[in-house]
């Protein structure tokens, strides 16, 4: 089948779920499947050269739905651990020229690519992780996610995933950013190429992110602009109960043209004065 067959056949069974009894539907889902594991389809992907706008594959995310029921359930073992799932895993790392330090774990489904670094992580089905990029310990790239080339996840980082609702859009973290040390970025947001997310930043989808940086505020919501440094904030809130500090996300500053974007966190800050 070639991609438009294929889109076709999911788009049936996602109308018909008695279609996922044909062989023909689940040999359809097989190969979405593998195609996103190759890194030649994609959950979410630019739709103009400049990657200012993105557009989401709905029927990929319907094919890894609809995959997930016609998979059975079975006993997974490496040396005294034991796993009990649907999934595979992904494997042939050499082949693929991707370094990963055990116990980095990814599912078949997801897009590594060469060059890439995986300490012990996570990686769910349907991501798809750039080259170059640094996956550090305990970090975790939620279905869907899309990372962009040389970026660095540091220790801990959680990239949420979606599947549901199928029009919903993934994270996405693009090219060159660097994101501290147990930072956050989930709902969909988006963190525009070059950014630096100082430790324990959270974006979701209705986070302030306020640019403190003129004479007065500038307010985004769900995505970071490119190029910006941003650390964790609050601001003033009222409450029945009298006013608090809310979380919130504050631009401090534009990464420099002369700070190397493969600099640790606490170099990129310190231009700005900031240490976290």
């Amino acid at each position: 089948m070639d991609i438009e067959q294929l889109r076709e056949c999911v788009e049936a069974a996602w109308q018909d779920r008695e279609r996922l009894q044909e062989a023909s539907t689940r040999e359809a889902l097989d190969r979405v499947v593998a195609l996103l594991d190759a890194g030649r389809l994609r959950t979410a992907e630019p739709v103009d050269a400049d990657g200012s706008a993105w557009r989401v594959n709905e029927w990929v995310k319907k094919a890894i739905l609809l995959y997930f029921p016609v998979r059975k359930m079975r006993t997974m073992r490496a040396g005294e651990l034991e796993w009990y799932d649907k999934m595979e895993l992904k494997h042939d790392f050499d082949r693929l020229g991707v370094r990963a330090v055990p116990h980095a774990v990814a599912r078949y489904g997801a897009y590594i690519a060469p060059g890439v670094i995986l300490m012990p992580s996570y990686v769910n089905i349907g991501a798809r992780v750039g080259t170059g990029t640094l996956v550090d310990t305990w970090a975790t790239v939620g279905s869907c996610a899309q990372i962009g080339e040389r970026v660095h996840l540091s220790g801990g980082v959680g990239i949420g995933g979606v599947l549901e609702p199928v029009q919903a859009a993934p994270v996405i973290v693009e090219d060159d950013c660097f994101i501290g040390s147990r930072a956050i970025v989930v709902e969909g947001a988006r963190i525009c190429r070059e950014a630096v997310l100082g430790s324990n930043v959270v974006i979701t989808g209705s986070t302030h992110i306020i640019d403190v940086t003129g004479p007065e505020p500038v307010e985004y919501r769900g995505y970071v602009p490119a190029g910006s440094v941003v650390i964790p904030g609050t601001y003033p809130r009222r409450f029945p109960a009298g006013e608090y500090g809310v979380t919130c996300a504050l631009i401090i500053g534009r990464r420099k043209p002369s700070t190397d974007k493969k600099t640790s966190l606490n170099e990129a800050l310190r231009d700005f004065g900031v240490a976290v």
